[in-house]
């Protein structure tokens, strides 16, 4: 029986926006693969605290959702590639492969999380006293720079509101997931992951370079999007097929 694929989208995003929406559930499930669903805390269907301290349950709450016993695939984008990669040292027989796509050099740093966070919120803010400004948009994140204008004009910041603003989305919920205490993965703790890695990243994003992430994993294969930025990635022919096929999970 092949192991099923748990599925962790990316900030300000959720399950279905993430993986149902651009055919990831339907090619999974015609190639014959049980699909578990998460939304991370903060995200989608998931409660929506405001405290940035709640955010630290992250990690814990997406181990809850391994099966005991049974050993799955992963796949994780952005932020659900970094919980994967924090989950997987200390939960090494639980996964058979994982995918991480949207991280690189990123999770071994830490970025302040405040431009966006406060972008975020400023929009919050402007849409809750004008009517124009709260209205529900198209829900397409587009490309960064597009959109609501964060401070100092930052092209992250402006794309991160846009995904504020995607109906469901709470930004004062997504301002304090990106506040919560974290800390960067060290190549120590990543030098556990001990299972097969597939790490997928366009060469115009900003997790970016990929070469330190994929040096501290232990069994590491790089695949480089061309022209690709982070927010292209998940709905890229290019990431989908190489994901299906490290997981053998083509459909016939």
């Amino acid at each position: 029986m092949p192991a099923p694929v748990l599925l962790v989208h990316g900030f300000a995003s959720s399950f279905d926006r993430n993986w149902r929406e651009p055919g990831w559930v339907d090619l999974l499930t015609d190639a014959g693969r049980e699909v578990i669903a998460a939304d991370l805390l903060g995200h989608g269907t998931a409660a929506k605290p405001h405290d940035p301290a709640a955010y630290v349950r992250l990690e814990s709450n997406l181990a809850m959702l391994l099966p005991p016993e049974a050993v799955v695939d992963a796949i994780g984008f952005s932020l659900g590639a970094r919980m994967l990669l924090g989950v997987a040292p200390s939960r090494p027989h639980s996964f058979g492969r994982i995918v991480v796509g949207g991280v690189g050099e990123s999770v071994l740093r830490h970025d302040d999380p405040e431009p966006v966070a406060r972008a975020i919120e400023g929009w919050a803010d402007d849409a809750a006293g004008d009517p124009v400004a709260a209205g529900t948009g198209s829900g397409d994140v587009g490309a960064p720079g597009g959109g609501a204008t964060g401070p100092g004009g930052s092209n992250l910041a402006r794309a991160f509101t846009r995904f504020a603003r995607t109906p469901g989305n709470d930004p004062l919920a997504l301002a304090a997931c990106l506040r919560r205490p974290v800390a960067p993965l060290t190549p120590e703790v990543l030098g556990r992951v001990d299972v097969p890695v597939l790490v997928v990243l366009g060469d115009q994003d900003y997790a970016g370079p990929a070469e330190p992430l994929v040096d501290a994993l232990p069994d590491a294969t790089l695949v480089v999007l061309e022209g690709v930025d982070h927010l292209a990635t998940p709905m890229h022919f290019g990431f989908i097929d190489a994901a299906l096929a490290f997981l053998g999970a083509l459909p016939a």
